[in-house]
């Protein structure tokens, strides 16, 4: 199943409306203000569309303001469902827009996520000890010994690495031969 190809500019114009809409009746500045920070950082990521960090930083945004939007809806929700008659679909609708733009970050989160990978990012979490990566002992060993037989020259091919001048006959030969 392939990925749809979603548009950046359709990202932030969609969270740009539904925040406009989600501000009208009930929600702090402090909502405003997060929201229309991170759309900024979407704009710059528009502007300049062989950027990684700016769509990283989009994404980590968006991943923020789900945690903060679900706080001030907790917050402030049962203060605004108060209002008088006259303002209570105004309140409706600012809080069901508020609430649908809150359902559709994760989705955004995604493709936003596909776009940071199309543009060559591959962010690589670091977790110490639990992330290390062990070979196989016979590719050790190879290794090992490759390492003991040549020497380190500064005039080597630096587009040669270890991995492609191993070889083996296990069927570790294929985790070996890969290219990093």
């Amino acid at each position: 199943m392939e990925i749809p190809a979603v548009n950046l500019k359709a990202i932030v114009l969609m969270h740009w409306l539904l925040t406009i809409w989600g501000c009208m009746a009930w929600l702090p500045p402090s909502y405003a203000w997060g929201n229309f920070s991170v759309l900024a950082v979407g704009v710059w990521a528009i502007a300049q569309r062989d950027s990684i960090d700016a769509v990283l930083m989009f994404l980590i945004g968006i991943a923020v303001t789900i945690l903060t939007d679900i706080i001030h809806f907790g917050i402030y929700y049962p203060l605004a469902e108060g209002l008088a008659e006259r303002n209570r679909d105004t309140f409706r609708f600012s809080a069901g827009m508020a609430i649908l733009g809150l359902l559709l970050k994760p989705v955004s989160c995604f493709f936003v996520y596909q776009m940071y990978r199309e543009r060559g990012g591959d962010y690589n979490v670091n977790f110490g000890k639990l992330s290390k990566i062990t070979l196989p002992s016979a590719a050790l060993q190879i290794l090992r010994l490759d390492a003991r037989l040549r020497p380190h020259t500064v005039s080597e091919d630096l587009d040669t690495s270890v991995d492609s001048r191993c070889t083996t006959d296990s069927a570790d030969s294929a985790f070996i031969s890969r290219r990093y």
